[in-house]
């Protein structure tokens, strides 16, 4: 059966998220034990002791996701449920490079690391931006709606799905987009609770940072067939998969478009690798079938290898 694995974005996380996997698999073990080493810090003590304010945090929520949903896709290999395919949605990314064997394990969560450091920098350095997330209307009216009101400092982050986007800016750029959008006809804008305008323009700091630091990392074709944030569609060449992980930085999530893509290679089954079932409300929403398959927890991936 032609799987694809799709790993959720920073969000998802909660205190003692992957402890059935840890305690359940040796290969799980040891793998937050080369994640401790290459970060620098206790992985295993920050998701299942720390607190929800240390797990929010920009630094520490990248290096916890992409441990566990690459935890979880470990734990899915040992059930006997391989991959043909993978997809992340903005940090899952990472974790489905892993798993596309672009770039080893350690190494991607080093970089992991530096990325979360960078874009938590470029947040403060950006004294006071963050995110909104806007219900009920489609991407184009939105769009059509902030450059008639000649909306600065915002611009859509996120493409989740037909009716769901999420913007990223200013402050007083977000204020004015949310009241643009609204007058628009969408049912709601919600500020989100995050430290940064993500997949923005306002992450440049970070995205200078990182695309410097990528210059001297070594990204393998991809094995598996991969997708990209950016591009909306599969990748095939190392090089190309460098430079986008850089980019992803401040160009915005087209999931839509990468949902698309998966659809029309035709596989048979999708699962979420990782915690919550966020991709796949989202896959729902965009009317897509087969349904996306939940696989973040020990129960979870043990039911599903049932149904092989």
């Amino acid at each position: 059966m032609r799987t694809c694995m799709l790993f959720p974005g920073q969000g998802a996380q909660t205190v003692g998220m992957g402890k059935d996997l840890y305690d359940g698999s040796p290969a799980v073990r040891r793998l937050f034990e080369e994640a401790s080493d290459a970060s620098r810090m206790d992985v295993a003590k920050l998701i299942f002791s720390g607190t929800e304010d240390e797990l929010k945090q920009t630094r520490n929520a990248q290096i916890a996701l992409a441990v566990v949903e690459t935890a979880a896709a470990v734990a899915l290999g040992e059930a006997g449920v391989e991959a043909q395919g993978a997809a992340g949605f903005s940090l899952g990314e990472w974790a489905a490079i892993t798993e596309a064997g672009v770039l080893p394990f350690a190494e991607m969560i080093r970089l992991v690391a530096e990325r979360g450091r960078l874009m938590d920098e470029a947040g403060t350095r950006s004294g006071g931006s963050a995110m909104t997330a806007v219900i009920g209307l489609e991407p184009a009216a939105i769009e059509a709606a902030l450059a008639a009101a000649k909306v600065e400092d915002a611009w859509i982050a996120n493409y989740n799905s037909p009716g769901q986007s999420v913007l990223s800016g200013t402050e007083l750029g977000l204020s004015r987009a949310e009241e643009v959008v609204k007058a628009a006809g969408a049912k709601r804008a919600i500020r989100l609770k995050v430290s940064g305008a993500f997949h923005s323009p306002i992450m440049r700091y970070a995205y200078d940072g990182f695309r410097e630091l990528l210059s001297d990392v070594a990204f393998a074709d991809p094995k598996k067939a991969l997708y990209s944030n950016v591009t909306g569609g599969r990748v095939t060449s190392g090089e190309q998969i460098r430079a986008l992980a850089a980019e992803q930085i401040i160009k915005p999530v087209r999931w839509v478009d990468e949902e698309t893509a998966i659809l029309n290679d035709g596989y048979e089954r999708l699962v979420e690798a990782g915690p919550g079932t966020v991709l796949a409300g989202l896959w729902k929403a965009a009317g897509f079938e087969p349904p996306v398959e939940s696989a973040g927890t020990a129960e979870h991936i043990a039911a599903l290898a049932i149904r092989l």
